[in-house]
């Protein structure tokens, strides 16, 4: 695409420290195969800490400039993602009118038969999948009733449609999780299997952790989309809230 259909600068967020990675890290203590939550996992909401993060990522752009800060924001419809969105807008991070338009392809990777399982409860339960997903690769492994990489970056590829036909020339602020993260990166710098993988192998994507994309010609080229900083947490450090790098509660989020 040419420089007329792409924001000016696109901001990818991964949502605050949710309840969901506090349950799954008792979980893995205490070696269980289950992760026990009173919520279906798009209803699961922020942790103390995930309010904290997100309060203080809103407080940190509220220190720059208008023209710095989004001018629209998109967000997964999961509750930790709204919420995180939320409390970004209502501290600062965007104008108090700025609308937060909610967005179902933004939502988490779908686990399937898999959901609320740990690696343990896996093995256990369903060997089948276990052994499906070394053959397969995390990449394409699809459980049942679920998602692979390919089908959550099917539907990011629309997404990305839309917001170059919406709002071109603008900011753009997306809140969401941790596979979406990722996948936006497969799709803006054309990667492939092998190298988002190895991404992916560096280490979580943290709770609130900014990614961002700015629009420049490089080399004499076209204008287009230039990744300038991935999961960079400085914002939650200048504020004095702790960084947090916990998976998803569903250890199909790492695959």
């Amino acid at each position: 695409m040419t420089s007329l259909h792409w924001p000016s600068r696109l901001t990818i967020v991964r949502h605050g420290q949710s309840a969901g990675n506090v349950a799954r890290d008792r979980a893995y203590a205490e070696q269980g195969e289950r992760i026990f939550l009173n919520a279906r996992d798009a209803d699961v909401p922020l942790s103390d800490l995930g309010g904290q993060q997100a309060r203080a990522l809103g407080a940190w752009f509220a220190q720059h400039a208008p023209e710095q800060r989004p001018e629209v924001i998109l967000s997964s419809p999961y509750a930790r993602a709204c919420q995180t969105a939320d409390l970004f807008r209502s501290h600062g991070g965007c104008p108090q009118d700025t609308p937060i338009c909610f967005d179902e392809r933004l939502r988490e990777k779908e686990f399937g038969i898999l959901d609320g399982l740990t690696g343990k409860g896996i093995a256990a339960l369903h060997p089948d999948q276990a052994e499906f997903r070394r053959l397969l690769g995390k990449f394409y492994h699809r459980p049942p009733g679920g998602e692979s990489w390919c089908d959550v970056i099917l539907r990011l590829r629309s997404v990305m449609d839309t917001i170059s036909l919406h709002h071109a020339g603008q900011r753009v602020m997306i809140f969401s999780h941790q596979v979406v993260v990722l996948c936006i990166r497969y799709i803006l710098e054309t990667l492939n299997e092998a190298d988002i993988l190895a991404i992916d192998r560096q280490g979580d994507v943290a709770n609130c952790a900014v990614t961002e994309y700015v629009l420049r010609a490089e080399s004499g080229g076209p204008e287009r989309l230039v990744l300038e900083r991935y999961n960079v947490t400085a914002p939650l450090e200048e504020q004095a809230a702790p960084v947090t790098k916990a998976p998803d509660r569903i250890i199909g989020a790492r695959g």
